[in-house]
Order: C-alpha cells, then structure tokens, then sequence
C-alpha cells in the first residue's frame, strides 16, 4: 500500500511540474471546442403523425367467406420496410432535393443521408405513425415529409392489391394443375375397375370380406342340408317302420299255423344235453362245444324251413299286405319332398364350394390389388380434396379482392399535417459545451501526464536507487528561502486563476447561450 501510494505521489508531482503546459493544451481544446460546437448548423425537424384506422364493419360480416389479412401486421411491416433505396430515390424526386447533385458519388450520398435521417415510428398500440426528418432547411424538411407521408399511403394501397392479384393468378394456375391430375386419377381408376370388375360388390367389401361372407353362406347352406338330410332320414324311418308293421302283421297272421315240432323237439333234447355236459365239464370241453355246434345247426335249419313255408304262405294273394293306409301316404309325401329339398341343397352347397374356392384363389392376388385400389383412391381423394380447396380460396380471394376495393386495406386519417419547428432541434450546445469542457480538462490532465512519464524526474531517493540499481550515498536537501517561497505561492495563484478563468469563461458562455436559446424560444 505504502509502494502504490508513493507511486502515485510520484506521477502527481511529475503532472504537476508540467501544470502550465497541461493548462495550455486545456485552453487550445476549449476553444477549438466551443468554435467546433458553434460551427455545427443548426437543424430543424419536420414531423407529421398519421392514424392507421384499420376496423371496417363490413370485415367481421364477411367473416368466413373473405381472407382478412393482418392488417395492423402489414402496416407495421410496411412502417419498417418503407425505407428502402428506391422508395428514398423516389422521395428526393418529389422534394426536388437532387437538383444541385453533379454526379453518382455526390448522388449515392445524398441518399445514404436521407435514409439514415428519415424516421418512422409507431405510438403506442393506436396505429399512429409519426414521419420526421431533419434538415438545415425547414422548408426542405417540410416537404420531405409531405413526400413521404404519399408514399406510405400510396404503399400500402399498391401492396394489397398487388397481392390479391398475385394470389388469384397463384390459384388460378393450381387450380389448372390440380383439374389434369384429377382427371388422370379418375382415368386410372376407372381403368382398374374395369380390369377388376369380377371382384367388385355392390357392398363395397374386399377380398377378405366376400370370402368370409362366401364361407358364411357355405357355412349355413351345410347346415340347412344336414338338417334336411336328418329329416329325410327320419322320415324314411318312420316310412320303414310303417312299412315293417304293416308287414309284421302279415307275417304274424302268416306265420301263426307254421310250426316244426320234430326239429323243436330235437333242439330242445340238446339243450338239456348241453346243460347237463356244463354241470361237469368247461365250455371248452370238446362234448360242450360239439354240443353247441349242433344247437346252432338246428336252430339255422329251423329258421330256413320256417322261411320257405313263409314264402309259400305269401304266395298267397289273399294275404298281400296292404300300404294304402293314411300314415303311409302321408309319410310318402314327406319322404319326397324331403328329398327333393335335399337335392336343392346340395346343388347350392356345391355352388358355394365352387365360389369359396375361386375366391380362396382370388386371395393370393387379392393383397396387392386392394393395396393398388387404396393407392388409386387416395390418391383421387387428395387431388379432389385439394382442388375443392382451392376453388373455395380462388371464390374467397375474388371476395376478399373486391372487399378490398370497396372498403381499402385500412383509412389512414392525416391527424398532424407536415409542420417544420420553429426552434432548431440539433445540435443540442447546452450539451455539447460542458462535454467540451470535461475534454479540455482531460486534455491537459492528459498533457501533463505524458510529459510527466516522457521527462520523467526522481522525487524519492530510494525509488532512485532501486531503479538505477545503484547503492545510495547520500541526500542533498533544498532549503528555500523566503524570496523562492513567495515566487513559488505566485505562480500557483496565477495557476488557480488561469484555470477558473477556463472555467467560468464557459460557465458565462453557457449562460449566455441559455439565454439565447430561451429568447428565440
């Protein structure tokens, strides 16, 4: 601390040893200052404020049918897009502000300065647009700002109207577009339907629909026909049974005077025969089975006589049975009808066969054929959905164009006309004059500075020797007298009053330029 300290004591004393060369250079930026100051032209500032009404009552009724654009968004575009090169080179034809430019470079500037000076700046959320521009010349600046204040008007007219016939030319040819694709696609459609008519349906399945309701029909015409085969069974064995009865009682009136006692009798001795053998043998006893042998021999004996003497007893005519009962039509009826519905049935579940097998083989084909017929009415679908869209934007362009015409994009009301101030608006020299002061000071304060490090002088022995490198022998002191103290408190005084008199010099000049400033005021 004690180090930065005796630095900074250093460089004071070395700034001040060159304190009369420091005020000089203050006074010479001061005065070059102030000249400099009141040398800059005055400029005077035209303004002129415009209101944007952009409500239309006819706009919230069209609501729906015409495109309403952003109007406050186009005319805040258009407010910060205004300023372009040819908008300015248009604007300096109208102010006749080109008339004393001799060539291209004095020309190129001229605009460079006209657009960085110009102005447009929106007030708030009240679409009030105020158009300023400064110049040494009021009436200039003046009728500047009346150019421009046509130009934006007659910008933003052009613009909408430029762009409503843009976007119905824009419509127009999609629309042309957009009929060649549609009438392609409908032809390729109606090529694909022509080339896959067996496979169409009035119901409008796919393939895996038709076989699924083929399988169904195939599915219920097997069951109506088991059904009408179960009933033809049953009433063929109703019929069979009529007929059985029928001929059961014949043969029990025939077969009741048939009888061979003679075999009876012998069957019935190897019964008993037979029963005794099993008292004391097995069944595989030889005796057991030639026992069983013979029973059976007889027994196949007696029912081939019974048989041929019940022949002989129906070739009797006086003893044919008799099947003209009423059950025994009635059931003939049945039996035919049933089987004429089973004869129907069967030519139907064959035709179903037939049809789930052409439609089991029209499946392997069926994927791709439905996935090209999705693709193709998609594809018209798209194309249809985009030209009805866009005929219903071309209808709401045309009503949004004449909408436009009727009513204008927004009403833009002149509230300020162009007006130049009275007062010059630049420079501000109640500014400017204490900043040439601050730099005066600065620039002596920076003088000394420089001359302190330039002729730099050692005011401490021990910074002298540890600088030099040099080991220190010794101080030889001052002592002032009483005629250098006395010199020495003059000079400062004369110091102190050179710079106040720097000071109040411009603290007079201020004053006297307010005063000017309020008088013309």
């Amino acid at each position: 601390m004690d180090e930065l300290i005796s630095q900074v004591t250093a460089i004071a004393r070395g700034m001040w040893k060159h304190r009369w060369r420091g005020l000089i250079a203050a006074w010479l930026v001061a005065v070059v200052g102030v000249i400099g100051v009141m040398a800059v032209p005055d400029k005077y500032e035209a303004s002129a404020r415009i209101y944007v009404d952009t409500q239309s009552i006819l706009k919230p009724l069209m609501s729906g049918l015409a495109v309403q654009p952003n109007v406050e968004q186009q005319v805040m575009m258009l407010s910060r897009t205004l300023i372009t090169r040819p908008n300015v080179e248009k604007l300096i034809r109208m102010a006749d502000l080109d008339l004393g430019n001799a060539s291209k470079a004095e020309q190129d500037a001229l605009i460079d300065r006209v657009s960085k000076t110009l102005e447009i700046k929106n007030v708030g959320r009240d679409n009030i647009y105020t158009l300023a521009y400064r110049d040494t010349d009021p009436e200039k600046a003046k009728k500047v700002v009346q150019s421009l204040v046509s130009i934006f008007v007659e910008s933003s007219m052009g613009s909408s109207r430029q762009d409503s016939d843009t976007a119905k030319k824009f419509i127009e040819e999609q629309i042309k577009t957009y009929v060649t694709k549609l009438e392609e696609a409908e032809a390729r459609l109606k090529e694909f339907r022509l080339r896959n008519i067996d496979l169409q349906t009035t119901e409008g399945r796919d393939m895996a629909g038709q076989l699924g309701a083929i399988s169904e029909q195939l599915r219920q015409a097997r069951l109506e026909l088991r059904e009408a085969e179960n009933a033809r069974d049953a009433a063929k064995r109703q019929l069979d049974a009529e007929r059985a009865t029928n001929s059961k009682n014949l043969m029990s009136d025939a077969s009741a005077s048939i009888s061979t006692p003679e075999i009876d009798s012998r069957i019935d001795a190897q019964k008993r025969n037979l029963d005794a053998l099993l008292q004391r043998f097995t069944e595989q006893h030889p005796d057991v089975v030639s026992a069983q042998r013979l029973i059976k021999e007889l027994e196949e004996q007696k029912r081939k006589e019974i048989q041929e003497l019940r022949k002989a007893a129906l070739a009797n005519p006086a003893a044919v049975p008799s099947n003209n009962t009423l059950a025994y039509q009635e059931l003939s009826r049945v039996m035919a009808t049933s089987e004429v519905q089973v004869a129907s049935l069967r030519a139907r579940v064959a035709e179903y066969d037939a049809r789930y097998a052409k439609a089991r083989e029209a499946m392997k084909t069926a994927p791709q054929i439905e996935a090209e017929f999705a693709q193709l009415n998609r594809d018209y679908e798209i194309n249809k959905k985009n030209y009805n869209d866009l005929v219903s934007r071309r209808e709401s362009a045309t009503m949004s164009g004449d909408l436009d015409n009727v009513t204008g994009v927004a009403d833009f009301r002149l509230i300020d006309p162009p007006r130049a101030s009275p007062k010059p608006v630049a420079p501000n020299r109640l500014l400017l004059m204490p900043l040439a002061l601050l730099a005066a000071l600065a620039a002596g304060l920076g003088v000394t500075f420089l001359l302190g490090q330039i002729r730099a002088v050692f005011y401490d022995a021990n910074a002298m020797s540890e600088t030099l490198g040099l080991p220190l022998l010794g101080v030889v002191s001052l002592l002032v007298d009483d005629g250098s103290a006395q010199r020495r408190k003059s000079e400062l005084v004369k110091f102190l009053a050179a710079t106040g008199g720097l000071v109040v010099v411009f603290g007079l000049g201020m004053a006297a330029l307010f005063l000017t400033s309020n008088q013309a005021g």
